[in-house]
């Protein structure tokens, strides 16, 4: 586990993989609540990456793993995360990367590549119609605050059944700093992401049964140069699916 100093302060964590190859490294960044090893090592894609000769990089974002994990909302939202990620290129190179983003890291990925023109092929997972109408993770199956309320419960067993629930679990089972990631959640992006300044190839990643990532066709007609590839399952489920990491592999080759 590496780490460096990002540009307001915040110490943020991550991990290298493979070696140098002649194409450029892979930049994984995970969701919201989950970190690199859960969202990219235990699926097999940094596995499968490395197989097929890359180079993989894969921060741990702010509030989240081995990252710094301030309880100030100020210090959070998916724009300082594109700004991490623009901190952990100038570490690890300045060059041209693939760039691939899951969830909450699918929007840092938008926005980053959205104004930065060293993104050479894009994925973005676990998102569709909500980044156009809603501006960013899509709140309407789950609502924002609903998450809040499980992340900041006493009791999780005084929980109803609900979507959020699956997040007070997952930050459980992590051990999670959940005041850290209410932080987050409360910082949300919720402006619009400029998709017509995406100019890289782009993959478009969704479980037919996800609820956060409805209708990704729409995001995929958005973009000058996307395809879509549905998987089956949820919005976890479809990590699950063998073609989730075949077909970042085959996309990044």
């Amino acid at each position: 586990m590496r780490s460096f100093t990002t540009w307001d302060g915040i110490a943020i964590a991550y991990q290298e993989w493979g070696e140098q190859a002649s194409l450029p490294p892979v930049v994984l960044h995970h969701g919201f609540v989950a970190d690199a090893n859960a969202n990219w090592v235990l699926p097999g894609v940094v596995g499968g990456l490395v197989a097929a000769g890359r180079r993989v990089v894969a921060p741990d974002a702010r509030g989240h793993g081995s990252s710094e994990k301030p309880h100030d909302p100020g210090f959070y939202g998916e724009q300082r995360m594109a700004r991490d990620l623009a901190a952990l290129l100038e570490v690890i190179g300045g060059g041209q990367v693939d760039l691939v983003g899951y969830s909450m890291g699918a929007v840092v990925a938008l926005i980053f590549a959205s104004d930065d023109e060293r993104v050479r092929r894009l994925v973005v997972g676990g998102v569709g119609a909500g980044i156009i109408e809603c501006g960013g993770v899509d709140r309407r199956a789950i609502s924002n605050e609903s998450v809040i309320e499980a992340l900041s419960a006493p009791d999780p067993a005084a929980l109803g059944e609900s979507g959020a629930t699956a997040y007070r679990a997952l930050a459980d089972a992590l051990g999670a700093d959940r005041r850290a990631l209410v932080a987050q959640a409360k910082s949300i992006f919720r402006g619009q992401i400029a998709l017509d300044r995406i100019s890289a190839p782009t993959l478009v990643l969704a479980g037919e049964a996800d609820p956060l990532a409805v209708r990704p066709a729409l995001l995929a007609d958005a973009l000058a140069d996307a395809r879509l590839q549905i998987l089956s399952g949820d919005h976890v489920g479809a990590l699950s699916d063998p073609r989730f990491t075949r077909s970042i592999v085959d996309f990044l080759a």
